[in-house]
């Protein structure tokens, strides 16, 4: 029987990645340019190839605003009924659906299939809607979402695919551990396939034209994908040499997925958020790939309106706290956040377009990120070993193993990194970790030169902490450790011997080298479904590397200062002081100390870190053709219709004059931090500023 085995890149690989982009901020919409929806990034990335407006329009309409344009669509899923109905080639092709146990197909929408991506699909997707974008002037791709059910596998299309790629007949998924680890092994390499052969064909196309296309994979993180019980490439796809980056897709929607901690299920948005985030930047840290952060003012999901303003607040204030990236989507779906209509409060009847106050905010969050400047990554003492397998075994949507490792050292403040096992031949896959946290409770290697990388940074000197009872079904599927020359009852037990440790060692702590492997024999699960669960964890992590300290989750970026107030930790409020410009709060006041309930999140502008005056530190617009004079200042601004700017601009001095398209604007000055408070209507075509003092 054939098994998929991830190509583990060694560390002299050279990487695909080009560099960093020129563009700094983007979005995704499927319609043209309109008043309403003038975001002021640097890109719109226009979606589907098939809309009533045509895609050349779209593109020129865009462009014609001063945009970038980029092209994004679904490689699982899309407006592609000319294939599904037999119009393209002249045959049906709804077999080739995602279908369950029961039959049913799982559908994206009307005659549109979660696909099955087989070669005839690839074929029609190459040159229905790869060839007609580059040929419209598109050098940037993004396909996004390779998805597949872990339920789905039950269609003629997958079944074939299983006989192909296994050389063996197909099995039912849920009639054994077996079925259901080689069912999901086989759609995660559909999708690394599929896209493979869409980029590889863009790329050479390109090539044939004289123009370098990029290509990208905006992708939910492997831990929401786990928890939904989706099956996709995830960090293999850094072996891809025809892949530039990804957007990494964490939102509230994403986020607000519970977990449990202490022994409670809740949500926890700014929590997850954080480790999804941190989960697609060390995917793609070793690599050099270029990622954007994604995040939504709402969601999929109906919701209201203060609902949807505290999360995103939540994932915003997450992002930020990954210096090393410094490109963003600022949204997805402009239309449907500016012009769409949603509950005014829980539970009521009452709906509209999104309030005021909660635009300005957005707005001056999107110019923050305009302006937010990179940094260093920060070390995290703590890492969590992750898997793509976690994909095929997972039957928890609380995905407790692995927050059982991660929420509490977060909850103490402790900045917990994530490592892909299919980095580890990187060279700088484990900088910066000095305690390395697994388990195969919840995933298993796909290789076993990956215990050799971990074997090596432990004699290096690092620590090492195993949890679990290596006892779930899955530690028997026939695999390289039970497979040939091997024979192991758990793929843990070729771990420990790569360090000198005995197969099924008991709990202890085990000298390595320079470095120490501590085994505790409890899964990690245990740690967050009872009160006071995570002690034999921190127990554990005192013995091997002394205790793990609280800390304030906070950090200066520039002039801006993103502080969380963890709850759940015993930490209770937070306080900060300085000259400080509140930017969650659309009236953009200026504290000298202020309080961070426990449980909330603030970003600030530090007024002392300015640098000199003239200068506008906050906006709900983007500035342009700014001009500075001895006593004057003056600069056009744009963003949406319909919206209200705010301002607050650094003076040497009291204005004397203020003007707003040629008229008087009321000003307030503000003369702790001098600066000036402006608030007048938005407008994309744009509005002329100009200031005296």
């Amino acid at each position: 029987m054939r098994h998929f085995v991830l190509p583990l890149l060694l560390a002299v690989a050279a990487c695909a990645g080009s560099g960093p982009d020129r563009v700094k901020t983007t979005f995704q919409t499927s319609v043209g340019w309109r008043p309403t929806l003038d975001t002021r990034a640097d890109v719109a990335i226009v979606y589907g190839t098939i809309s009533p407006e045509s895609l050349q329009e779209r593109l020129q309409s865009w462009r014609d605003r001063g945009y970038e344009t980029h092209y994004m669509t679904g490689i699982a899923w899309g407006a592609y009924q000319d294939y599904f109905t037999g119009k393209w080639d002249g045959r049906w092709h709804l077999d080739e659906g995602q279908v369950e146990a029961s039959g049913d197909t799982i559908w994206h929408g009307k005659l549109i299939p979660y696909i099955v991506p087989t070669e005839n699909y690839l074929k029609y997707f190459k040159e229905r809607h790869i060839k007609p974008v580059i040929d419209a002037g598109v050098d940037h791709i993004f396909l996004e979402e390779p998805e597949f059910w872990a339920r789905a596998g039950y269609s003629d299309a997958f079944k074939r695919e299983w006989e192909a790629f296994y050389g063996a007949p197909w099995q039912p998924q849920d009639q054994s551990p077996e079925a259901t680890y080689l069912s999901q092994k086989l759609k995660y390499h559909l999708y690394y396939r599929a896209l493979d052969e869409a980029f590889t064909y863009a790329k050479e196309y390109g090539r044939s034209l004289g123009r370098d296309i990029k290509c990208y994979v905006p992708t939910h993180s492997l831990i929401n994908y786990t928890k939904w019980q989706i099956v996709s490439p995830e960090a293999s796809l850094a072996s891809m040499e025809s892949m530039d980056g990804y957007i990494a897709q964490v939102w509230t929607g994403t986020s607000r997925s519970p977990n449990y901690y202490r022994g409670v299920l809740k949500e926890r948005v700014f929590e997850s958020a954080f480790l999804e985030y941190g989960c697609m930047a060390s995917m793609t840290a070793p690599t050099g790939r270029t990622l954007w952060f994604l995040t939504d003012p709402i969601e999929d999901g109906v919701r209201d309106w203060e609902d949807y303003r505290r999360n995103y607040q939540a994932t915003f204030t997450a992002q930020l706290l990954y210096p090393q990236v410094d490109q963003y989507e600022i949204m997805p779906w402009p239309s449907r956040i500016y012009e769409r209509l949603y509950p005014v409060s829980p539970g009521s009847a009452e709906k509209s377009r999104i309030p005021a106050h909660f635009a300005t905010m957005m707005q001056v969050m999107t110019n923050a990120l305009q302006q937010m400047p990179k940094g260093e990554t920060l070390p995290s003492r703590y890492g969590v070993l992750m898997a793509n397998s976690l994909m095929f075994q997972n039957k928890d949507p609380y995905l407790s193993d692995f927050f059982g490792l991660a929420l509490p050292l977060l909850k103490k403040g402790q900045r917990v990194g994530m490592v892909h096992m299919e980095n580890l031949g990187y060279e700088k896959a484990l900088d910066g970790v000095g305690v390395l946290l697994m388990t195969y409770s919840n995933m298993k290697p796909l290789d076993p030169q990956a215990h050799q990388f971990l074997a090596d940074w432990v004699k290096r000197g690092g620590i090492f902490l195993y949890c679990g009872t290596d006892t779930d079904p899955f530690q028997a599927v026939p695999e390289w450790w039970n497979t040939g020359e091997n024979n192991y009852a758990a793929p843990a037990d070729h771990l420990f011997e790569r360090m000198g440790i005995a197969a099924g060692a008991p709990a202890g702590t085990y000298p390595y080298g320079k470095g120490r492997v501590g085994i505790l024999r409890q899964d990690p699960k245990d740690f967050v479904l009872a009160e006071g669960g995570e002690k034999p964890l921190l127990e554990a992590l005192e013995s091997l590397d002394g205790p793990v300290n609280p800390q304030p989750l906070r950090l200066q970026r520039g002039p801006y200062r993103i502080v969380a107030a963890l709850d759940e930790g015993n930490f209770g409020d937070l306080y900060e002081e300085g000259c400080l410009i509140d930017l969650y709060d659309p009236a953009l006041p200026v504290y000298e100390k202020v309080n961070i309930p426990e449980g909330t999140q603030a970003l600030f502008y530090d007024v002392e870190k300015a640098g000199k005056a003239p200068r506008i530190l906050a906006a709900a617009s983007r500035a342009y053709e700014e001009k500075k004079g001895r006593r004057s200042f003056s600069y056009i601004c744009k963003a949406p219709a319909e919206t209200w700017n705010v301002t607050r601009i650094l003076l040497p001095a009291p204005p004397t004059q203020v003007l707003v398209n040629g008229e008087a604007c009321q000003a307030q000055w503000d003369p702790r931090s001098k600066t000036v408070f402006l608030r007048f209507p938005n407008n994309p075509d744009g509005v002329k500023v100009e200031i005296g003092w």
